[in-house]
């Protein structure tokens, strides 16, 4: 069956990324390991469900791990659109390294972790997924989703998800995703006319530090 024709006025996606689920000031290997957003985090996505609480949303999207799904049903709270949880939209699979500390696995594991800087797109660690892997699951579900809109769709992704899309729109290679940032809260705007997707705005940041009563009253320019 022939997917039906898009409409002419295209849509406008939201890309976020969910907000701060770090539980310390640890840099480690963050793919499939299940935390829930911190304070900061939390603050984050209240800040969004303020800033996006004016744009109709009829759709909002998001992975089945606990930072995506709570950074969604947050800003939700404002919005009259039904909530999907799609699995494809989950995190890159690190494997065995996943939740460990970067530099115990860089001692641990020095040739597999030069491997992997020498190969950053293909390489893949022991049961986990390489960024090739990951753009194969996440750009089908992406696309579908997109194809079947006419109108503006909230997703909130991850760091690699996110990135994945971003360099399929920009024509990046794969091996230069970390050249793209991605911050935790930060949100992607992507105009959609007909199949050609724009990168319009990128990693604009929760202003979660601004006076409060005044982030309140303030609309972010989107």
């Amino acid at each position: 069956m022939s997917r039906p024709e898009r409409n002419r006025e295209g849509c406008t996606v939201y890309l976020l990324r969910h907000g701060d689920s770090r539980c310390d000031s640890i840099r480690r290997f963050i793919g499939r390991s299940d935390d829930p957003l911190n304070e900061t985090g939390r603050a984050q996505a209240e800040w969004w469900c303020r800033q996006l609480s004016h744009i109709p949303f009829r759709h909002i999207y998001c992975s089945d791990l606990i930072r995506s799904r709570e950074t969604a049903r947050i800003i939700g709270r404002h919005i009259p659109a039904s909530l999907t949880v799609l699995s494809g939209l989950s995190e890159i699979d690190l494997g065995s390294w996943d939740g460990m500390p970067v530099s115990e696995v860089r001692r641990l594991f020095p040739q597999h972790y030069d491997s992997r800087g020498a190969d950053l797109a293909g390489y893949r660690p022991d049961r986990g997924e390489s960024f090739f892997d990951l753009s194969a699951r996440v750009l089908p579900v992406f696309e579908e989703v997109v194809h079947h809109s006419n109108e503006n769709l909230l997703i909130v992704g991850h760091a690699g998800v996110n990135r994945v899309i971003l360099c399929h729109l920009l024509g990046m290679p794969l091996a230069n995703l970390f050249r793209l940032e991605q911050d935790y809260g930060c949100l992607n705007i992507l105009e959609y006319k007909g199949d050609v997707g724009v990168v319009r705005r990128m990693n604009i940041p929760a202003e979660i530090n601004t006076n409060f009563h005044a982030c309140r009253k303030r609309k972010f320019p989107l």
